[in-house]
């Protein structure tokens, strides 16, 4: 589609719900306009873009929510530009307290004119599937928790412990409930069963989810592959969580600056700052929490001696040289900082969280030197 000034283009602003859409249009002489509410689905869609063209060109927007990106991906094959926004960040009027449809749809549509909205980077539809998967793991991971919490709690309750050399959630473990732990309440012990089967049940879920994840990065392309092995050069990070950075954030040289990066974390602290007055609160939270859950996560293991475990030797075998040198800076950056933060009398999930966003600093210093190679 050919680019048109701002003079000549529409603004459409689009209010998007699971069942319906409400439209409205920003024109270039400045009036706004509702175009009505239509369903949200394919043919509607078609529908109003044959309407719209027939008036010249346009482009729209909407807020990113619950209904992903199929309106995005439908619109760009129709040839229509189309830019999801940051609900967080767009403008809202202190004193209004009137909100329908309509007019958060021409709230769009205003803001979409004057500039005043904040884009999200949309994955294409393989990243979106390699994402999805990857979240499918993670619930997977919090349903295998939930399920360990409920069995070790009922065991507890009714003063079953197992021998203090058993480590808890071990195949030991499992064995030793299976073969010693018996009610003589028949309704007790069909409890027993069901937990202990929600607990093998999940196991063998994530297994399964990690071996299709394996798959999927096996036929990734060589751009990605390269970027997920290159990552896990770090302590902390391992197969899974260099495929979760990847799947959440995309092409890491997307951003010009690490800070760029941190900021999309949410990782980065708070301010609220007036006149001679500077105020720092806590991080701001307002990013991609499955990224500042993974970095959070890696940075709890620099709290170890800077050794190059046989684990971590064997990831870095066979990397770009500038990759090895690039983690082995971080190695003893990150167990620095992180001594010297606990040293001054920081608790440890500070200390964690302020290395966490360091650590966001070489991750995306290994991705961009890995995808400028690919880019040349």
């Amino acid at each position: 589609m050919k680019k048109a000034s701002t003079k000549t283009v529409r603004f459409v602003g689009l209010d998007v719900h699971a069942d319906t859409i409400a439209v409205a249009v920003a024109e270039p002489g400045g009036e706004v306009r509702s175009v009505g509410t239509i369903a949200n689905r394919e043919e509607s869609i078609k529908r109003l873009v044959k309407k719209l063209n027939g008036d010249g060109i346009w482009k729209a927007c909407y807020e990113a929510g619950p209904t992903g990106y199929a309106l995005y991906w439908q619109l760009e094959k129709l040839g229509i530009e189309c830019e999801v926004i940051a609900p967080s960040l767009v403008p809202t009027k202190a004193g209004d307290r009137v909100k329908t449809d309509r007019r958060d749809a021409e709230r769009l549509a205003r803001s979409f004119r004057a500039g005043d909205l904040t884009a999200v980077w949309v994955p294409d539809v393989k990243h979106e599937a390699l994402r999805d998967l990857v979240r499918a793991r993670e619930a997977a991971k919090c349903d295998e928790l939930r399920a360990r919490h409920r069995l070790g709690k009922f065991l507890l309750r009714h003063g079953r412990r197992p021998p203090e050399k058993l480590r808890p959630w071990t195949q030991r473990y499992l064995e030793w409930v299976k073969r010693e732990v018996i009610f003589e309440e028949q309704a007790q012990q069909w409890t027993l069963e069901d937990y202990v089967n929600e607990v093998e049940h999940c196991a063998l879920r994530i297994a399964r989810l990690e071996a299709e994840i394996d798959a999927a990065v096996e036929s990734a392309p060589p751009a990605m592959k390269e970027v997920i092995e290159a990552l896990q050069a770090l302590r902390g990070i391992a197969k899974v969580s260099a495929v979760t950075i990847v799947a959440e954030v995309g092409q890491l040289s997307r951003f010009a600056t690490p800070r760029q990066l941190m900021g999309y974390s949410g990782a980065v602290s708070s301010e609220y700052s007036s006149g001679t007055k500077t105020r720092r609160g806590g991080i701001t939270k307002t990013g991609n929490a499955h990224l500042r859950r993974i970095v959070g996560e890696a940075a709890w293991c620099q709290r170890h001696r800077p050794i190059v475990s046989r684990a971590l030797k064997l990831r870095q075998e066979d990397l770009d040289p500038e990759v090895q040198e690039i983690s082995t800076k971080a190695l003893h950056r990150l167990h620095k900082r992180y001594v010297a933060l606990l040293s001054k009398g920081k608790s440890s999930q500070q200390v964690a969280t302020a290395v966490g966003r360091e650590m966001l600093g070489f991750i995306w210093a290994i991705g961009v030197a890995v995808e400028s190679k690919h880019a040349a």
